[in-house]
C-alpha cells in the first residue's frame, strides 16, 4: 500500500510540476491563442491533482469536482473564449503588455520563491501527498495576479483571474480536501458565468469601438452634446 500511495505522490508531483510550467507559459506567451492554450494545461495539471489527492486520501468527492473542473475549465471555457470572441483577435501577433518577457519570468521566479517562503504561513496540506500543492498553488495565484496586472487585453485580464482561481484551488484541495461539495463546485460554474459574460462584451466593444486594450478603453469619453 505504502508503494501505490508513493507512486500517486509522485504523480501530484508531475502535476504540480505542469501546473506550474502552465503559470510561467502565460507570463512568456505573447500570442492570445498561447495563452488559452497554457491555461488549457494549467487547467488539465490541475484536474489531475485532484483526480490524485482524491484518490490518495480517499475523498470521493474530489472526483466529482475533477470531472466537473475537467468539463469546464480545459474544455468549455477555451470553446466559449473561441466562440464568442473574434478569431482576428486570436490571430493578432502579440498581446500588448506592461513590461517585457525576459522581466516578467524573473519577476515570475521572484514570486514562485517568495510562496515558497510564504507556504509556510499557510494551514498544513492535510496528508504528505499533498505538501507540494500548497506552494505551488500559490505561486499560481501570484504568477495569476501578475499576468492579471501586466496584460492590457481584455482576454488575457481574464484569463488572468482563472490562474488566480486555479491556483488558490490547486492549494485549497490539499489544505481542505472534505470541503462541503456545494461549496467547492460552486467555483467553476462562476467561472463559466464569467468567460461567457466577457466573451459576448468583449465581442460587442471590439465591434463598435476596434479595441480590446483596456487603456484605450479608459481613455473613451462621451462625446459632446449637441
Amino acid at each position: 500500500m505504502g508503494t501505490w500511495l508513493a507512486l500517486v505522490a509522485s504523480l501530484n508531483g508531475l502535476a504540480a510540476g505542469a501546473f506550474l510550467l502552465g503559470a510561467f507559459g502565460l507570463l512568456a506567451t505573447r500570442q492570445m491563442l498561447g495563452c488559452v492554450r497554457f491555461f488549457r494545461l494549467q487547467s488539465l495539471a490541475l484536474v489531475a491533482s485532484i483526480f490524485l489527492i482524491a484518490i490518495g486520501m480517499r475523498v470521493p468527492d474530489l472526483i466529482a469536482v475533477a470531472l466537473l473542473d475537467l468539463a469546464i475549465k480545459p474544455l468549455l471555457i477555451p470553446w466559449l473564449l473561441r466562440r464568442y470572441v473574434r478569431e482576428e483577435l486570436f490571430r493578432r501577433r502579440e498581446i500588448d503588455q506592461l513590461l517585457n518577457i525576459p522581466t516578467s519570468l524573473v519577476i515570475g521566479l521572484t514570486l514562485t520563491l517568495t510562496a515558497y517562503f510564504l507556504a509556510g504561513v499557510l494551514p498544513p496540506a492535510a496528508g504528505a501527498m499533498g505538501n507540494i500543492n500548497v506552494p505551488i498553488g500559490l505561486a499560481g495565484l501570484l504568477l495569476g495576479a501578475y499576468t492579471l496586472a501586466v496584460r492590457r487585453e481584455a482576454v488575457p485580464q481574464l484569463i488572468g483571474i482563472f490562474a488566480i482561481e486555479n491556483g488558490s484551488l490547486f492549494a485549497g484541495i490539499a489544505i481542505a480536501p472534505r470541503l462541503p461539495l456545494v461549496a467547492e463546485m460552486a467555483f467553476p460554474f462562476d467561472m463559466l458565468i464569467i468567460a461567457l459574460v466577457i466573451g459576448i462584451l468583449t465581442r460587442i466593444t471590439h465591434e463598435r469601438v476596434g479595441t480590446t486594450r483596456v487603456g484605450a478603453l479608459a481613455t473613451l469619453r462621451e462625446g459632446a452634446p449637441k
